[in-house]
């Protein structure tokens, strides 16, 4: 039977980027500042605060965080929350900040900027190497966001907002090639945000301004499935719990409707799906 609950006590700003890792799932309040992570089996929380509005965290195969946000990459250390710089492309765009990334199987983390003054064209994706150099990987884009790989690791699909469309790339040793659309959202009123894949290899989309996640078959284009949720601003997913049969869906607070769970974090439990597991980056 398929159930919708709130989980744990965090109630963001504007939750984003889940990831599991480890047993528990990291996410991110934007416009808190903060790093959560909520282990479901003990109902244990933490945060760290980082200082600035942060887009995204993902694992590192060494232990410890890596985030993304408006002063640019950092690593997080868990037991101090001291944050150590690693590169700031966009430190003269003061409009712009990191959105949505993730890391590829070959251990590389993506990440893309957005432009907060929807300037069209003005942000860009890019890709961290194990060497912790950076380089920039697709662009112009406007507002970066969800970004998953293949089973097989040899396609990244990913979602530029305004598009209202998946984009798909052939992947090999962190380049990116031969770029087509594969999934059009033109259809629904709402903004493809942040993106999960699961082990048949259909993509979850979370729809901000649209309260639902639609799951969609990207070798047709065809939408599979929708589950709806009680906030209007669902802005991303991941599997995650036991055999990666749970679906986190993260959640923001709406600008002038009041919705009893806004900024919650839900699970999504009975779809008969499994997600793949998380990357984590090399370097």
């Amino acid at each position: 039977m398929l159930t919708i609950s709130p989980i744990g006590r965090t109630r963001s700003q504007w939750g984003e980027g889940p990831v599991w890792w480890h047993e528990a799932l990291y996410f991110v309040d934007i416009e808190g500042h903060r790093v959560h992570r909520l282990d479901p089996a003990d109902g244990s929380e933490r945060f760290w605060d980082v200082g600035q509005r942060v887009g995204t965290v993902v694992p590192r195969e060494s232990g410890g965080l890596l985030i993304a946000g408006e002063h640019g990459i950092f690593f997080l250390d868990e037991e101090t929350g001291h944050l150590t710089a690693i590169a700031d492309p966009e430190r003269d765009m003061p409009d712009n900040r990191f959105n949505d990334g993730k890391c590829s199987p070959d251990g590389r983390f993506f990440a893309g900027t957005i432009s907060l003054s929807k300037n069209a064209g003005n942000a860009q994706l890019y890709r961290l190497d194990q060497d912790l150099s950076l380089h920039h990987a697709f662009g112009p884009v406007t507002d970066s966001n969800g970004i998953v790989w293949s089973i097989d690791g040899k396609t990244v699909f990913y979602i530029d907002t305004p598009r209202k469309e998946v984009l798909a790339f052939d992947y090999d040793d962190g380049r990116l090639s031969n770029v087509r659309a594969v999934v059009s959202t033109a259809c629904l009123a709402a903004s493809p945000d942040g993106m999960t894949i699961d082990s048949d290899g259909h993509l979850w989309i979370a729809f901000c301004h649209g309260g639902c996640v639609v799951c969609f078959d990207p070798r047709s284009g065809a939408e599979l499935r929708r589950v709806e949720l009680p906030c209007l601003e669902t802005t991303a997913c991941s599997f995650g719990g036991p055999e990666l049969a749970d679906l986190y869906v993260t959640t923001g607070v709406h600008k002038t409707k009041v919705e009893e769970h806004a900024g919650r974090l839900f699970v999504v439990r009975g779809l008969g799906v499994k997600g793949l597991p998380a990357s984590a980056f090399a370097g």
